[in-house]
């Protein structure tokens, strides 16, 4: 898990406590980073970064 190109990513799209997960699917597909690893981070990050709007239904 690159963690310095996912902060970089968060950082340049206002991601601070949540994100969205069509946001993690677009982040994924423009810096080239796997979703399972936009995931580790928000789950390891201290305060945890939040995923809101699931596409499945997981998180709300």
């Amino acid at each position: 898990m690159d963690k310095e190109l996912i902060e970089k990513a968060f950082a340049e799209s206002g991601i601070t406590t949540e994100i969205g997960c069509e946001q993690a699917f677009a982040i994924s597909e423009k810096y080239g980073i796997p979703k399972m690893d936009i995931a580790r981070y928000c789950n390891r990050h201290d305060p945890k970064i939040k995923i809101r709007s699931c596409q499945l239904g997981c998180f709300r």
